[in-house]
């Protein structure tokens, strides 16, 4: 039975990091949602007129969230049958959602683990600020702001942690 890894968890925590080394680990194909769709987002909020680096506005989430892991499930059920797979990305809505697990078992036909990333939070600001990507610096500028709004709860299900 085909293998799904989702690898999820707030900005800043090494999902990415982990993900590739999850990835390379079980022979998997790495889907990763800020490289799979970043250029076509950058794009339509360019040509939207918004900033190309938002992603999270009202506007990013009704114009490209949903797109964005719909790109990311369809790409993962294209590579299923050949290899495992290993998604990374935030999946913050998703998580709140104790059904999510089964959907997902549902809708690939395969095993489900779910990795929860996390690191402290002085580590967390550090890699943000680090990696100096400008899709961080709206967070950057208000992180007291940033973090009220971010919720750091862990999935209303069954998950593996992993604390980097």
């Amino acid at each position: 039975m085909p293998r799904l890894y989702v690898v999820c968890g707030p900005a800043g925590v090494g999902k990415s990091t982990y993900g590739k080394t999850l990835a390379t680990e079980k022979r998997a194909c790495f889907l990763d949602s800020d490289t799979v769709t970043e250029p076509v987002v950058r794009a339509g909020m360019e040509l939207g007129g918004f900033d190309p680096n938002d992603r999270d506005s009202e506007v990013y989430r009704a114009a490209f969230r949903t797109a964005v892991y719909e790109c990311l499930f369809q790409t993962a059920a294209e590579n299923l049958p050949h290899v495992p797979v290993v998604l990374v990305g935030p999946f913050t809505s998703e998580i709140r959602k104790a059904e999510w697990p089964d959907e997902l078992t549902e809708r690939f036909s395969c095993e489900l683990e779910v990795v929860f990333v996390t690191c402290p939070e002085d580590e967390r600001h550090r890699r943000i600020k680090g990696r100096e990507n400008p899709r961080d610096d709206l967070k950057l500028a208000d992180w007291e702001g940033y973090l009220k709004g971010t919720d750091l709860r862990p999935p209303a299900f069954e998950y593996r942690e992993v604390t980097t």
